[in-house]
C-alpha cells in the first residue's frame, strides 16, 4: 500500500514538473528586464488585416518568422510619438543585426493618418519600419489584445488621441511575448530597452 502511495506521489511531482516547464520555457524561467515584464501565458493574435504605408495588406501571417516591437499612435502627435519613434530607430541596427526584426508604428488615428501621411511618417524616422492602420473595427480589439488603449479627445479636425506609450514585443510566432512601459515623467532608456529585448531574443 506504501508502495503504491508512493508511486502516485512520485507521479504527481513528475507531472506538476512538466507543467511547470510548459509555462516557463524550454530555457526556464524568462529573464528579470530593467523595462518592462513579460507575459505569464505568451498569446497568439487573433486574425487581422490592416494596411501598411505602401497600401498593402499586413495580416497576422506578415508576423512569423520576425521579431516585432509595436507601438500605437498617431502622426500628429505632439510629444511621445516622435520621441518614441526616435527611441526605435537607435536600437534598430542592433536588434536588427541579432535576428529578423522589424518595427511596426500602428497608427490609431484612421481619420487622419492616409497611407502617404504614414509614408513620410516612416521615411522620416525609418523607411525599413512599418506603419499601419485600418478601421476602428479593427484597431479596437487589435489594441486591447496587445494591451494597449487609445481614445479620441476634443472635437473638429484639431483633436487629440490619447493612448499608451508603452511598447509590446510579439514573438517570431506572432505571440505577445513583452510590454515595456517608461516610468512616470520619464523616457525609456535606448541602452536598457536594447538590452531586455536582446535578453529574450536569446532566451526564447
Amino acid at each position: 500500500m506504501e508502495k503504491r502511495w508512493l508511486v502516485s506521489v512520485i507521479l504527481a511531482i513528475g507531472l506538476g514538473g512538466l507543467a511547470l516547464l510548459g509555462l516557463t520555457g524550454s530555457k526556464g524561467a524568462a529573464p528579470e528586464l530593467e523595462t518592462g515584464f513579460v507575459f505569464p501565458e505568451p498569446r497568439t493574435l487573433s486574425d487581422f488585416k490592416l494596411t501598411d504605408q505602401n497600401g498593402s495588406a499586413f495580416t497576422r501571417e506578415a508576423l512569423q518568422g520576425k521579431w516585432s516591437l509595436v507601438f500605437a499612435g498617431y502622426t500628429s502627435c505632439p510629444d511621445v510619438c516622435p520621441i518614441t519613434m526616435g527611441l526605435l530607430n537607435a536600437i534598430y541596427p542592433t536588434l536588427v543585426d541579432k535576428a529578423p526584426f522589424q518595427v511596426l508604428f500602428l497608427s490609431v488615428d484612421p481619420e487622419r493618418d492616409s497611407t502617404a501621411k504614414l509614408k513620410d511618417y516612416m521615411a522620416f524616422f525609418n523607411p525599413a519600419f512599418k506603419g499601419l492602420s485600418g478601421p476602428h473595427a479593427t484597431l479596437l480589439p487589435l489594441t486591447r489584445e496587445l494591451g494597449l488603449v487609445y481614445a479620441m479627445v476634443g472635437e473638429g479636425k484639431n483633436y487629440q488621441v490619447d493612448h499608451s506609450a508603452s511598447l509590446v514585443l510579439l514573438s517570431p510566432e506572432g505571440r505577445r511575448l513583452a510590454v515595456f512601459k517608461p516610468q512616470a515623467g520619464k523616457i525609456l532608456s535606448s541602452s536598457a530597452l536594447s538590452a531586455d529585448i536582446s535578453k529574450l531574443m536569446a532566451w526564447y
